[in-house]
């Protein structure tokens, strides 16, 4: 999902160019040059969706920090935009060439990844899925990641709570078609209200985009101007539709949540843009990921399943029967 934009490396903004998925080499510790893990010998591999979305800034810090505490190399690569399988598919290769233990990955495309993912593991390297599963969620040897659906439902309950009772009309900034993670959090989002597609009078895809969520809020506006529940894939996306809000004088009658905890979106809780957003944790995904590939490296044993990297409701006005946490907590807590 797309979010802010930081300042990529120029080793990245060359490979853009060549239009060749980014792919750098970090040496995280020294070794004594034993093939143990810790020795720096050993190579696990980041692959995010992009390199310019805060949420990935942070995946690939948790990695570096992990990788340097354990001792081993990080090789990094990133697609040059959300939805890049191509550019994923040829880190890929480029990684199994290099001879990583293992891959941390967050697909681009769940179904399209998956051929690529499997050569991988025939070679015997680890593959773990970080923040987004693989369609099957088998195709790897284990999920690391928020669940989305707690994440989407944790939103839908506190907007029913809110709402008091109230008739709502409800609109949806979702993410694209078949992405698993922007299904899995709308879908808990109307789990949570108790809702059905049937009862949303407005749905729109945004991409995740602070732009594109703005023109979807206008869009929605203009086909239903009694909207008074917004859910949005994610921040980037809640913000714009705010935008769209202020602009028709709307923004204090007009509930909106959200998904991520990024830094940005969680101020944007406490300045009241926002009414809640369901923070999750990219940084705890990426570290432990890296473990599990020092683990695989030391003795063989992989991890398997899916392991919930947590959720955690974050609002300045709390409603009764929904756990969550205040700003503060948010804010101490966030990404990006």
């Amino acid at each position: 999902m797309s979010r802010t934009t930081r300042q990529s490396s120029s080793l990245l903004r060359a490979a853009a160019a060549t239009g060749i998925a980014a792919l750098t080499l970090t040496a995280c510790g020294s070794g004594s040059g034993s093939s143990s893990a810790g020795s720096g010998d050993v190579k696990v591999g980041l692959i995010t969706k992009t390199d310019t979305n805060p949420f990935f800034v942070k995946m690939k810090e948790g990695a570096e920090k992990a990788a340097k505490s354990e001792g081993v190399k990080l090789m990094t690569a990133a697609g040059k935009f959300d939805g890049d399988n191509a550019g994923q598919v040829t880190a890929i290769e480029n990684m199994v060439a290099a001879g990583v233990k293992g891959i941390l990955i967050t697909p681009s495309d769940s179904k399209a990844i998956v051929p690529a993912i499997a050569k991988a593991r025939a070679k015997g390297v680890l593959v773990i899925a970080l923040d987004t599963p693989t369609e099957p969620q088998s195709a790897v040897d284990a999920l690391f990641a928020t669940d989305n659906l707690k994440a989407g439902q944790l939103i839908g309950e506190y907007a029913k709570a809110a709402m008091a009772g109230k008739s709502a009309k409800i609109a949806t900034l979702d993410l694209a078609p078949g992405v698993s993670v922007g299904v899995q959090r709308h879908n808990g989002f109307l789990k949570g209200f108790g809702a059905t597609d049937k009862d949303v009078v407005c749905a729109q895809d945004t991409g995740g985009d602070q732009a594109k969520g703005q023109t979807a809020m206008e869009n929605c506006l203009q086909k239903e101007p009694g909207i008074n529940v917004v859910y949005t894939i994610n921040e980037p996306a809640a913000l714009g539709a705010y935008t769209a809000l202020k602009a028709k004088g709307r923004e204090k009658d007009v509930l909106v949540v959200s998904v991520d905890g990024g830094c940005t979106g969680t101020q944007a809780v406490k300045d009241g843009k926002i009414a809640a957003t369901s923070q999750q944790y990219p940084l705890k995904m990426a570290a432990e990921g890296v473990k599990a590939v020092v683990t695989y490296a030391k003795d063989g044993k992989k991890a398997s399943g899916y392991t919930d990297t947590g959720v955690t409701l974050i609002t300045d006005k709390a409603q009764a029967g929904v756990d969550s946490k205040d700003t503060a907590f948010g804010l101490e807590n966030c990404w990006g």
